[in-house]
């Protein structure tokens, strides 16, 4: 398939000269790229989100650095309302993070259940006014199809019976593949993880609750490491080809380094020979104001969060904010050029409208992601209530399979290689009618930087709302 250079933008905007309304008109947009590489913290993925103390980091999310390109963290923490010391052991934490079950558990108030938050997304036709939390089967999600691939490191040995728990308690159904990824002879089977274990229970929890009929797949690399988890990309999507294309959601990642987008940004365009349309979506980070990879490789969807504020006394939904954690920004590495394979261009130029030729921004669209907000998970034997833009990939990766569209990276009509999910995405938001109608546009909270109308680097280009436009 011939590769030329794209001689009119997909938005067919080109030239227009674009309202501040949509346009980040904060202190980081509002910079040149090189004034904002400065501001712009040290590229570990530590940013300007600091926990509060009711919120627990595990050790496998914490950002270390020197893992630049080597290994990956998880992006999700714990809600802490008892006190836990931030230093605990995960395991040695676990039994006083956990919590009674959902509907007997005062401490946990307005935790979110598959049915608020599929009420709240628009994947149910079954909706009610609030959408407030409850364990009413009759209002979870219905739809979805072909599959959900969840790319994790380590061995999950409790998967399939958390989820089964999982789907017993909310009223859903079970459809459920367990891979190792261990053709690249680095394991057998790999050890066991408490940390990138509980990620894995959450990413199948709720990508399945948002998408019930879509085929789960749990693909295990050997280890954390870069090189481990590429390779179970690459197996994830061998196996979500095999059942007619769909989604492929990570919850992982780390800081930026030089080499990234020719290193492993091959991984997430190379899809398109599998036949079947793939996506991939990636967590944005829990650091705040900063951007992490491979979020930022413009051949993926990168998940922002969002905090859902409910009315104290009803539970009743009242707004959508920006959550202070959600990570963000302009990447340092994936700049704009004309040679196809190296970062943002023609071939990729979804944000041109809003940035021109210039660097990848993330995210690209948020979902819940704050502890304070989080949604219950069941994990060996426990309950908890978990947040973290870890929550909102799988969120998005099952709205996105509800959705129905089947993009994915592939050639479009005429042979460019394009991300059609983002042109999808970016296409709607200069709309007077279709944004509104398909996202929630989130203009609160700062992560860093300050929610505004249209994109920001908090929620991309906002929340969605219904299954049309994803």
């Amino acid at each position: 398939m011939e590769i030329r250079p794209i001689l009119a933008y997909r938005l067919a905007i080109c030239g227009l000269a674009l309202s501040p309304l949509f346009v980040h008109a904060a202190e980081d947009e509002a910079m040149t790229p090189g004034a904002q590489e400065q501001a712009l913290p040290a590229q570990s993925g530590v940013g300007t989100y600091a926990a509060p103390a009711d919120v627990f980091v595990p050790e496998s999310s914490v950002a270390r650095p020197g893992d630049e390109g080597r290994f990956a963290h998880t992006n999700f923490v714990i809600r802490n309302t008892r006190g836990v010391h931030p230093s605990t052991r995960l395991e040695d934490a676990l039994p006083r993070l956990s919590l009674p079950a959902p509907e007997a558990n005062p401490e946990a108030t307005f935790a979110e259940y598959p049915a608020s938050l599929a009420c709240l997304y628009g994947m149910t036709s079954n909706t009610y006014a609030g959408c407030a939390p409850t364990n009413n089967a009759a209002y979870n999600a219905t739809g979805g199809g072909r599959a959900i691939a969840i790319v994790i490191a380590y061995h999950y040995p409790t998967a399939a019976a958390d989820l089964s728990y999982f789907n017993s308690y909310f009223g859903l159904s079970n459809n459920f593949t367990q891979v190792i990824a261990n053709g690249n002879g680095a394991c057998v089977t790999p050890p066991v993880d408490a940390g990138w274990n509980m990620e894995a229970a959450m990413d199948l929890q709720w990508a399945h609750a948002m998408a019930p009929n879509a085929k789960l797949i749990l693909v295990e690399a050997c280890s954390n490491s870069y090189a481990d988890l590429m390779y179970a990309e690459q197996i994830a999507e061998q196996q979500v080809n095999l059942k007619g294309g769909g989604e492929i959601s990570n919850s992982w990642g780390s800081g930026e380094w030089s080499t990234e987008s020719s290193d492993w940004d091959w991984v997430f365009r190379a899809n398109w020979q599998s036949g079947k349309p793939i996506k991939f979506i990636f967590s944005s980070g829990d650091a705040g104001f900063v951007p992490i990879y491979p979020s930022t490789s413009p051949w993926v969807v990168a998940a922002g969060g969002t905090t859902i504020n409910r009315d104290p006394s009803t539970g009743a939904f009242q707004s959508e904010s920006c959550w202070a954690g959600a990570g963000g920004g302009m990447s340092l590495y994936e700049t704009y050029g004309t040679v196809f394979g190296s970062g943002t261009g023609p071939w990729t130029d979804f944000q041109y409208p809003l940035f021109g030729q210039s660097n990848r921004r993330t995210p690209d669209i948020a979902a819940d992601a704050d502890p304070a907000s989080g949604a219950w998970v069941y994990y060996n034997g426990g309950w908890y209530v978990i947040g973290g833009t870890s929550l909102a990939a799988p969120l998005l990766a099952g709205i996105m399979n509800n959705s129905n569209n089947r993009l994915g990276v592939a050639p479009s009509p005429g042979g460019y290689y394009t991300n059609a999910e983002n042109n999808l995405l970016y296409a709607q938001l200069l709309t007077y009618k279709e944004f509104p109608k398909n996202f929630y546009d989130v203009t609160t909270g700062n992560n860093g930087t300050a929610a505004v109308v249209g994109w920001d680097a908090c929620t991309g280009v906002g929340s969605p709302r219904g299954k049309n436009g994803k």
